[in-house]
């Protein structure tokens, strides 16, 4: 075994079909109560405060990414005719790192970001989604950038002219459909066929069309991952048609979303995720419905079940959902965010069991939420929620953390594949005496954006966390000794 990085910085599979069909009954069926905290307390703390010249503007998409090559990671966050930022902890407050035209791009109208390899450099390249109207032909095109001695965009050059994106899209995710390390783009359009851009002999060429993926629809969230197959899969909300389900096949891509049960045709698709529900070692799908139904999909033999309960199924004005342990007790949260409607988080314990929390600075009921992402900018491992805000009006970013208790323990895993790029669409679990937990590396999360690159973990009481296991995008597996917490484990795809 073998570490490439080992910094300090601060269940078993799921027991019966019986039981799991009681939990998803009882689920369903109950109505929890919500969890308060006293109303001085709260579950964030919001520090948008601590963002510097934090002006009202129309923000959309947030990824995470170290696009500057300084060896942190920064939020970067678009903006619709409003320049991208580059939103990075220095100083002790997040400021905007990068101020280049060719990276700020005032006078496009970006709502959609994702980050990855594409090139097998080591170094992540930038996708700007850019919608100047609401379906259809657009007039601009979007970005693809890279930066060596400079910021330049791979669309600009002559080579790449005729395979421009002309279509109006909404969000993007990062697909290393054959497990080498290079990843496409795929690109959830709205009145067009999707899009995979791929770097092929040098020139990027759209490859949707010749490995299955380049439908037609109301394209809305996209994220990819391990899914069904032992490769990146891909999974996409779409309005006014029935969501996609691609299994990647070899390569190729067969769209099973009616055959597994998740095409949900009726429902207009926003936000989506990929997580462990019953913490027992596999990814299921998250997906919130614009005025609509939102659903948990679990996989249950050879099809999804929707095993959310009537609280969080509860339609609403939905864009960005997240999960992630926020608070550091080994649990996940999920949050909604929702635009001109208060923000909701359920808390999801053993057996799926949802508890809907209390918020407070973070409910943002009259908040245009847009697009949302976290990560640990500050390396105090609690992660910071990020907030985009506009749409219809210019408001400020919204910067959240949540309140840990003074015991409390995290582990964070940020594998790396053959490139020495993040390993997107790996899937990491954690094994310990009280589950087995599996989270993506973060290819993509509709609506609009994208997470960290890292699987971060909070630890509970009693647990005693043995190895993990990194699937990597290539479906082979490793495992890895853990010997410490409050640390973050850099983790290369050739270690053992």
């Amino acid at each position: 075994m073998m570490f490439l990085s080992h910094k300090n910085t601060k269940n078993k599979k799921h027991k019966a079909e019986l039981h799991f069909l009681w939990c998803l009954t009882f689920t369903f069926f109950l109505v929890v109560p919500k969890v308060q905290a006293s109303a001085s307390e709260g579950f964030f703390e919001d520090k948008s405060y601590l963002i510097n010249k934090n002006i009202p503007r129309l923000s959309y998409g947030v990824a995470v990414s170290d696009f500057n090559k300084d060896g942190s990671f920064e939020f970067v966050v678009t903006g619709f005719d409003h320049p991208n930022l580059l939103i990075g902890f220095k100083d002790g407050e997040y400021k905007n790192l990068l101020t280049s035209e060719n990276f700020a791009l005032p006078a496009r109208s970006t709502i959609g970001v994702a980050a990855c390899d594409i090139d097998g450099d080591g170094f992540e390249e930038l996708y700007f989604l850019n919608t100047d109207t609401y379906s259809g032909e657009k007039q601009f095109s979007d970005n693809l950038l890279d930066v060596n001695d400079k910021i330049f965009d791979l669309f600009q050059l002559v080579k790449n002219a005729e395979t421009l994106n002309l279509t109006a899209g909404r969000s993007v995710a990062c697909v290393d459909r054959n497990g080498d390390g290079k990843y496409g783009i795929y690109v959830s359009n709205y009145g067009g066929p999707s899009r995979l851009y791929e770097l092929q002999n040098d020139t990027l060429v759209d490859a949707a069309p010749d490995v299955g993926s380049g439908l037609t629809t109301g394209g809305r969230s996209v994220v990819s991952g391990h899914i069904l197959s032992d490769k990146m899969d891909i999974f996409a909300g779409n309005e006014r048609g029935p969501n996609f389900l691609f299994v990647n096949d070899n390569g190729l891509f067969k769209n099973k979303s009616v055959e597994y049960g998740v095409d949900d045709t009726l429902q207009n698709g926003r936000g989506a995720a990929l997580a462990d529900i019953f913490y027992r070692g596999n990814l299921d799908i998250i997906i919130g419905n614009w005025n609509g139904f939102h659903r948990i999909y679990v996989q249950q033999d050879d099809s999804f079940l929707d095993v959310s309960n009537a609280r969080f199924r509860e339609p609403s004005r939905i864009r960005t959902v997240i999960s992630a342990d926020f608070d550091n007790d080994g649990y996940d949260e999920i949050f909604l965010n929702n635009i001109g409607q208060p923000n909701k988080m359920f808390k999801v314990l053993d057996d799926g069991m949802l508890v809907e929390l209390e918020l407070s600075v973070a409910r943002k009921s009259d908040g245009l939420g847009t697009g949302a992402a976290v990560a640990d900018l500050n390396n105090d491992g609690v992660l910071e929620l990020l907030v985009a805000h506009g749409e219809s009006a210019p408001q400020r970013l919204s910067l959240f953390s949540a309140k840990t208790k003074s015991q409390s323990k995290y582990l964070r895993i940020k594998p790396l594949n053959l490139n020495k790029a993040p390993a997107r669409g790996a899937t990491v679990t954690l094994h310990s005496n009280m589950r087995n937990h599996a989270k993506t590396i973060d290819a993509g999360s509709g609506y609009l954006c994208q997470m960290e690159p890292v699987a971060h973990y909070g630890i509970r009481e009693d647990e005693v966390v043995t190895h993990v296991t990194i699937k990597w995008t290539n479906g082979l597996e490793t495992k890895h000794e853990i010997t410490d917490v409050n640390t973050v484990y850099t983790i290369g795809q050739g270690a053992q």
